[in-house]
């Protein structure tokens, strides 16, 4: 019995002490302080917490952003130790709050970031949520580095901002930077970046944007350059064929400059350089196939397999077609058949031809227009020195304009020749090798001084009209226009004024006769004189006197008469 009684003495002892301890702790505690509880039950509704108190606390399950398990551990604040009916009062949403500011103002005091939802674009910037109903204004010129387009897209999106200030003339006034803070990151990104990348690295990143001349990469906030020379070895028309917007890529590190922020990129580099085996494969004059990829002014740009292009020009086109511009004959896109004239493999440049892979006309030019043909043709251009004559499409031969008339010389060509005139004309000559045609036509007739020469020997007689009077002689045209001069000297034996009156005898138009004195084809020139005529016809009459049966016994005498 006594051991009995002891054993109840010492529990009830212990019980005593424990409760003395409890409530000893109670009292300790205040309202608004933090205590520390853990979840005995979850409901629909309610949280009940244990914060060692003789009751639970409840806690509306609205207050958590996630449902809690049994045995979590909580912190709430202590609203008030026993409501009227009995219940202990603590909340999670209080405590929550407090946190809430305490970690702002320690963010604000430090400088360091927070993290906050855009819920609705208002007037001049943004309203942001930074959590428990407590709410802050962005200007929109602080939201981000980039021109703002469309404030819609930012709407409902979770970023980090710095606090700018919380509170002004003594009430909560909270504004925030966003654009402040990713400057800093994407400087410290890029610091990291450049720091550890290398030329040749490969980077898997995402496509940001598409431009006329490549694409932007999104490294992580700061952007890498794949320009549209490097989507490919072969030629890229357009980047889009190549990378999307959203895509993600991997793609070589091909240049590095910290200095000036630049990072360009490569997608070709994962694939063999083609020009690196060009010359195992090709050779001057071989024949290659490929496609006009670009026009220009003075040429064509010809792929003739991916990243291998060279350059027709345009005087490589055609054998005998002058062409004003590429575009008469192609377009992007046009397959082509062209050889392979030159290259250079430091520079990588192809030379290509196109006339090369046809027949050259001109092989064969002086078997189709023999020496002494004749056709007749259209004057395409008329020039001073002469004419040029289409003989075919592509092909024109000159008339010069010594070779119009054997007699008349022409000073001007545009007095006898026009443009779209149809002629009749000869070939005269063929020159292969500078391509070139020599037209004619005094030649479609004999040189008429060749038959004036045959047809009258030097001392001959021939008649003429005169068409000119000079102080040194007079012109006389004889038989196909010929004109030859009478030198002043060859008038008459008379000197100065009677020489001049015997000149003013003969008129333009007269009929005259004269004796020829030269003749020269080859220089064009006929010599005549009327003195030595007279003297000849003094000659026929003496001879006939002297011949005639009935005629005197003439004297020395008669004759000096004479």
């Amino acid at each position: 019995m006594v051991e009995r009684d002891n054993t109840s003495n010492e529990e009830t002892t212990n019980q005593t002490n424990l409760q003395e301890e409890y409530l000893k702790s109670l009292d300790e505690l205040e309202e608004g302080h933090v205590v520390q509880g853990h979840v005995i039950q979850v409901t629909d509704e309610t949280v009940f917490v244990d914060i060692g108190y003789k009751s639970e606390g409840k806690i509306p399950l609205s207050e958590f952003d996630k449902a809690p398990k049994v045995g979590d551990n909580v912190s709430v604040i202590l609203v008030k130790k026993e409501s009227r009916d009995g219940n202990i009062i603590v909340s999670k949403r209080k405590f929550d709050e407090k946190e809430l500011w305490k970690n702002l103002k320690k963010a604000f005091q430090d400088k360091t970031p927070v993290e906050a939802t855009v819920i609705k674009d208002i007037k001049g910037g943004f309203e942001v949520l930074l959590g428990h109903n407590v709410k802050a204004f962005i200007p929109i010129s602080k939201m981000d580095v980039v021109k703002i387009e469309k404030p819609e897209e930012y709407i409902n999106q979770t970023y980090k901002f710095y606090i700018e200030r919380l509170f002004s003339n003594k009430k909560i006034n909270i504004v925030l930077n966003r654009k402040s803070y990713m400057i800093e990151e994407l400087a410290q990104k890029k610091e990291d970046f450049f720091s550890k990348a290398k030329v040749g690295d490969t980077v898997e990143a995402t496509v940001k944007s598409i431009a006329s001349f490549g694409a932007f990469i999104d490294l992580g906030g700061f952007d890498g350059l794949l320009h549209i020379n490097d989507m490919s070895w072969g030629h890229v028309a357009k980047p889009k064929e190549y990378v999307k917007k959203g895509q993600k890529v991997k793609l070589k590190i091909i240049n590095l400059n910290k200095e000036s922020n630049k990072i360009n990129l490569s997608l070709k580099h994962f694939a063999e350089n083609p020009w690196d085996t060009f010359s195992s494969r090709y050779n001057t004059g071989d024949v290659v196939k490929g496609k006009v990829t670009k026009i220009t002014d003075f040429g064509v740009f010809i792929e003739i397999e991916d990243g291998i292009e060279g350059m027709a020009h345009i005087s490589e086109f055609s054998w005998v077609k002058k062409i004003n511009h590429p575009k008469e004959l192609f377009s992007i896109g046009d397959d082509v058949e062209c050889m392979i004239l030159n290259y250079d493999l430091e520079q990588r440049r192809i030379s290509l031809g196109i006339k090369q892979v046809l027949e050259n006309p001109w092989d064969s030019m002086a078997e189709k227009y023999p020496e002494g043909m004749q056709l007749e043709r259209k004057i395409i251009k008329v020039t001073n020195a002469g004419a040029f004559i289409e003989l075919e499409e592509g092909i024109s031969g000159f008339l010069h304009i010594d070779d119009i008339s054997w007699t008349k010389k022409v000073k001007n060509s545009f007095s006898v020749l026009k443009p779209n005139e149809m002629i009749t004309v000869a070939i005269l000559n063929v020159d292969k090798e500078n391509r070139r045609i020599r037209l004619g036509i005094k030649q479609l007739s004999d040189n008429p001084w060749d038959v004036l020469a045959k047809a009258f020997a030097k001392g001959s007689v021939i008649e003429g009209k005169v068409t000119s009077k000079t102080e040194f002689g007079i012109f006389v045209k004889v038989q196909d226009d010929i004109e030859g001069l009478i030198n002043k000297a060859n008038i008459s034996d008379k000197f100065n004024e009677e020489l001049d009156a015997e000149m003013e005898q003969y008129n333009i138009g007269d009929s005259i006769k004269a004796v020829i004195t030269e003749i020269n084809p080859k220089k064009k020139k006929l010599a005549l004189s009327i003195k030595e005529y007279k003297k000849n016809m003094q000659r026929e009459e003496i001879s006939k006197y002297m011949q005639s049966d009935n005629a005197p016994m003439a004297t020395l005498g008669d004759f000096m008469k004479q």
